[in-house]
C-alpha cells in the first residue's frame, strides 16, 4: 500500500448550524456539503473535514453506520509565514487558546476546543517531515 494522505477525517458534532459557524466563519474552512440534520463538509487544504450527526449514520443502509463518542483530537497543518496570521484569527474569534507549544524542531502549535469540545490543533507546515 502506498498512502499519499490522510484524505477525511470525521468527527461527530451535536449542532450542525453551531458546528458550520465554527468551521466556516471562525475558521474560514469553505463549506461543501450541509445536509440538515445529518452532516456538514468542510474543505481544509487538500482534505475534507466530514461532521456528521452520529446518530444520523447509524440509521442509513448504504454505507457502513458509524460514530464516535468523546473528545477527539486532529491538527490542522499551515505553512510557517501563516501561523502568526492563524493564532490572531482564532484570538478574534473569540476562541480561548488551551496551550501553545515548541516542538523539539522549533515548530510550532496552539491547541483550542471547538463547539463541541473536540481538541483542535494548527501546527506549523513540516512536523513529521523535520
Amino acid at each position: 500500500m502506498n498512502i499519499v494522505s490522510i484524505k477525511e477525517t470525521c468527527i461527530y458534532v451535536n449542532d450542525l448550524e453551531i458546528t458550520q459557524d465554527f468551521y466556516n466563519n471562525k475558521l474560514g474552512l469553505p463549506l461543501i456539503s450541509f445536509v440538515k440534520n445529518r452532516h456538514v463538509f468542510f474543505k481544509a487544504g487538500s482534505s475534507v473535514l466530514l461532521c456528521f450527526v452520529a446518530e444520523e449514520t447509524q440509521k442509513r443502509n448504504e454505507l457502513p453506520s458509524h460514530g464516535a463518542k468523546g473528545s477527539i483530537h486532529f491538527a490542522f497543518e499551515v505553512f510557517k509565514k501563516d501561523y502568526d496570521d492563524a493564532l490572531t484569527q482564532i484570538k478574534n474569534a473569540g476562541i480561548p487558546i488551551l496551550h501553545q507549544h515548541i516542538w523539539k524542531q522549533g515548530i510550532r502549535s496552539f491547541y483550542f476546543h471547538d463547539p463541541d469540545h473536540n481538541l483542535v490543533e494548527i501546527i506549523e507546515h513540516n512536523l513529521w517531515e523535520a
